[in-house]
């Protein structure tokens, strides 16, 4: 597939040429989506996702042109999964995302809001990061979920997002916002963001590269509905924008017959 070729159909794809250039491209999108929603309402939601291309993006979030643009104390910051490790591991989103780029803005510590999956009562933990995400959206954890401006999102080479694998418990989630989930093929615990408040998001954006991902994406993107193996599928905003933002190497199979 052509690098910057746009293809519309249930989705926006939008295919770069590198590793760099999705970070680079989502840099611009941040920027954008965080502009229109301080217009909108004077601030910036948006929760963050693991994984190396993140990395590599927050790392540019951190410099110019995209440092000074962004409105850091208008900004809240949480996150769409947490692995069950503390801050300081290096397993730890949080402890990701600190290091390389919430140490590095003028943001208040106040307003970024870290999930705790180290804690042993998960359940607990996750009732308590909805009770926070309602706060800061002045709402209450038994209503509609919330709108965030803007949602990161991954995709795994099993075709998992956030921590929403194959065959998981919270695939099944149709209320809660956040739910602990046990992943057996990893035997350990994570939280996770749900379908039903990631598919409120005003904004999603997945950022996907690598030759390893190109069976996943096109069977994603291009293969039968089967969420349940494929749970990237059950992402279909309600009324917001989808856009998949890909490298040449991970679109490599896109067009061609699907296994």
């Amino acid at each position: 597939m052509k690098t910057g070729q746009i293809l519309r159909h249930e989705v926006d794809l939008l295919v770069v040429s590198d590793f760099a250039a999705v970070a680079q491209e989502a840099a611009k999108q941040v920027v954008a989506i965080a502009d229109k929603a301080v217009a909108r309402c004077g601030r910036f939601t948006v929760a963050l996702a693991g994984g190396s291309t993140p990395k590599r993006l927050y790392s540019l979030l951190t410099a110019e042109p995209y440092c000074t643009r962004l409105p850091w104390r208008g900004t809240h910051i949480f996150w769409g999964d947490e692995r069950a490790a503390p801050p300081e591991h290096p397993d730890s989103n949080f402890g990701m995302a600190r290091a390389t780029l919430l140490s590095r803005v003028p943001i208040p510590a106040n307003q970024v809001h870290r999930m705790q999956a180290e804690r042993t009562d998960l359940d607990a933990a996750a009732s308590e990061y909805e009770s926070e995400i309602a706060k800061v959206f002045e709402i209450r954890p038994t209503d509609e979920p919330p709108m965030f401006d803007l949602i990161l999102l991954g995709l795994g080479p099993d075709g998992h997002t956030a921590s929403l694998f194959p065959y998981s418990h919270a695939l099944q989630e149709a209320t809660r916002w956040v739910a602990p989930n046990y992943i057996p093929e990893l035997k350990t615990n994570r939280l996770t963001l749900t379908p039903p408040i990631l598919n409120r998001a005003s904004a999603i954006l997945f950022l996907v590269s690598g030759g390893e991902k190109a069976a996943v994406l096109q069977a994603v993107l291009e293969g039968p509905p089967d969420p349940e193996r494929l749970p990237a599928q059950l992402i279909r905003p309600v009324a917001g924008r989808l856009l998949w933002l890909v490298d040449q190497a991970a679109a490599s199979r896109l067009g061609e017959k699907v296994p």
